[in-house]
């Protein structure tokens, strides 16, 4: 059986799980069950000496990051970490001259403003923690900062939001090289979901939008996420929140950035989003649900918010189709 290989670069005050994380994912899925091409994980740091995580953790590399080759065979993952302001020199000169060599080139959190350091995501689109990418796209204008999806790839460069969304993108890479079987069964095994999209918010609504300092309004946020079928029109918020509808919707934008309209619309998108993902129920019964009434006021939302219809939506992302239960649940090979 061939083997793929993984590189990742270790540096002291990295984030533990943007390297576990990822490394668990690809590991698991050398230990499916099959004759497929496995994963060979390497890991590097300047030196070759051990390296302490942001958490206190210690890791023992398996070599110097100096000796290290990448190859188009490699998929070279650099994780995120504690960043002060400046970068360990011997890791940004070393992706200059060779981190452009990899067959997949890949970030988690803000191993991203490492690459950009580089100059190897110039001319590109990507992302990184949330927290961060104000300041990317202000250091590096020549990238395209995209600070909403938990992953962004462009061409074999591939960059994610934090921590757990590195899990996410090698999900996805797993399913790119095996199959969406193999992918289902590592994510099965790390507890986690398979289908989030790369294109979905870093943030639910309710965090993508600041909370109000005000209780009527905080109340407010609440019953909106918890009716979103409801008749949420700015006059019924109003009501609730005991305002007269204009100084209500000035007052709910001045405290959490976006106006009534918008934040309802982005309640009721990720509540039919979710259903779409997870239920058999039909888009008639999921546009009432919702609030949309009917399911071309749904399509019309889904295409503004997410680029495609809820039909779409489902085919990519819905409950897998039953099948034939096989005689036992196939697991992967003991540790």
């Amino acid at each position: 059986m061939t083997s793929r290989n993984v590189l990742v670069v270790l540096y002291d005050g990295v984030q533990s799980l943007d390297v576990t994380g990822p490394v668990e994912v690809f590991n698991g899925a050398s230990r499916c069950p099959g004759d497929r091409e496995g994963y060979t994980i390497r890991t590097v740091s300047p030196g070759g000496t051990p390296v302490r995580t942001d958490s206190g953790l210690n890791l023992l590399p398996d070599g110097p990051l100096e000796g290290a080759r990448p190859d188009a065979d490699t998929t070279l993952l650099v994780p995120g970490g504690r960043y002060s302001g400046d970068f360990e020199p011997r890791i940004t000169e070393w992706l200059r001259a060779y981190g452009g060599r990899a067959g997949r080139l890949v970030s988690v959190c803000t191993g991203g403003l490492l690459l950009a350091e580089a100059g190897l995501l110039d001319g590109r689109r990507a992302t990184t923690h949330w927290n961060a990418c104000e300041g990317m796209a202000r250091a590096y204008p020549a990238v395209t900062v995209e600070p909403d999806p938990i992953y962004v790839r462009d061409g074999h460069v591939a960059t994610s939001a934090g921590v757990t969304a590195g899990i996410d993108l090698a999900l996805a890479l797993v399913e790119e090289d095996h199959g969406r079987d193999v992918a289902l069964l590592v994510a099965r095994h790390l507890v986690v979901f398979l289908r989030r999209p790369g294109n979905q918010a870093q943030f639910s609504a309710q965090l993508a939008a600041q909370t109000a300092r005000r209780e009527p309004l905080r109340e407010v946020q609440r019953w909106i996420a918890e009716h979103p079928g409801g008749d949420l029109s700015v006059e019924a918020l109003a009501g609730r929140a005991a305002l007269s509808p204009r100084h209500f919707a000035r007052a709910f934008q001045a405290e959490t950035g976006v106006t009534p309209g918008r934040y309802v619309e982005r309640v009721r998108v990720e509540h039919a989003r979710r259903l779409l993902e997870d239920t058999g129920e039909g888009v008639s019964q999921i546009s009432r649900a919702c609030g949309y009434g009917t399911p071309e006021a749904l399509r019309r939302a889904f295409l503004r918010h997410l680029g495609q219809s809820p039909a779409e939506y489902r085919r990519r992302f819905g409950p897998t189709p039953p099948a034939a239960p096989p005689a036992r649940v196939p697991a992967l090979d003991p540790l």
